[in-house]
């Protein structure tokens, strides 16, 4: 199905080279989701593309909704297709919000500019979004702001491709996933299971022995966490090794990842599948919710 986007996005004009099915209007019959991404990230196109792909190859018609925090602050044409979103300006109805990761693990999150303006986004989403996925950093800063849970930095930075284990396999999410799949890791922290409050109700539902937690679902804020990265591309890990290489000599080459450690070869995206399996049940999830809060709607109009 299509993938509404702004006609003059270079990312749309990408996605519909590489053959997902890009539209600029909305169509006059069927439902639409309305899902919003909050994007985060310095290179704000690439993310548009990694999201946007995995959406436009899901069964459902999705409208992709660009924002970011009302005093993000990043170059004009970056922005120039995004709504600036605070208390005062969220949008009316959304059936599904991605919030992206950000390069901020090594700052309190008090002192992150919009920090502010995130946290009104979250409450608002915990209480009128139907689902709500948060990756990476913006994980953290959830597990913070909803149940209070500091992040841990590393030693060092954990990078590559680490087989996780589904915990809960009857979950929603985790459907025609096996017992296990591939995923990026890509970050300078680390939650401790032992202070997550699962007694509140949090449930685990994919775990590394190697890299720790990677997907929390909260049903209390309708949010599920991924700390993680199944929406890279094959070659993401591979370019912000070259960048943090190019930053500092230290830099460790991802693990399990390039064929023989060997940077001249592409890696392969072992993700591929998981990653779409994964985004096709997420945006079931958004549809079912939209539709039983649809039917909920018409019984007290009925009434």
């Amino acid at each position: 199905m299509p993938i509404i986007l702004p006609n003059r996005l270079a990312s749309a004009a990408l996605l519909g080279r590489e053959g997902i099915e890009v539209s600029d209007r909305l169509p006059r019959h069927g439902t639409v989701l309305r899902v919003g991404l909050l994007n985060l990230m310095p290179d704000m196109a690439r993310t548009e593309m990694q999201f946007g792909r995995l959406l436009g190859t899901s069964p459902h018609r999705v409208e992709l909704v660009l924002a970011v925090p009302a005093s993000y602050r990043r170059g004009h044409e970056e922005t120039e297709f995004y709504a600036r979103w605070d208390k005062t300006s969220l949008p009316q109805q959304l059936d599904g919000l991605i919030v992206t990761g950000a390069p901020l693990e090594h700052l309190p999150f008090e002192h992150v500019r919009y920090w502010r303006e995130l946290t009104d986004i979250y409450d608002w989403a915990a209480a009128n979004v139907g689902s709500t996925l948060y990756v990476c950093w913006a994980a953290f800063a959830a597990m913070y702001r909803f149940h209070g849970v500091r992040t841990r930095i590393l030693p060092q930075k954990i990078s590559g491709v680490f087989e996780q284990r589904i915990r809960e396999p009857n979950d929603a999410l985790m459907s025609g996933l096996g017992a296990a799949f591939p995923c990026p890791v890509s970050r300078y922290s680390e939650i401790d299971p032992d202070n997550v409050p699962w007694r509140r109700g949090l449930k685990c539902l994919a775990q590394s022995f190697e890299s720790g937690l990677c997907l929390v679902a909260d049903a209390a804020v309708s949010g599920h966490y991924m700390f993680n990265h199944l929406e890279y591309d094959a070659d993401t890990l591979k370019y912000e090794y070259l960048r943090d290489r190019g930053r500092r000599a230290a830099a460790i080459l991802p693990q399990n990842y390039l064929p023989n450690d060997d940077l001249s070869q592409n890696p392969p995206q072992l993700w591929r599948g998981a990653a779409r399996q994964l985004f096709s049940n997420w945006i079931a999830i958004v549809a079912a919710r939209r539709s039983t809060h649809s039917a909920a709607d018409l019984g007290r109009s009925a009434a």
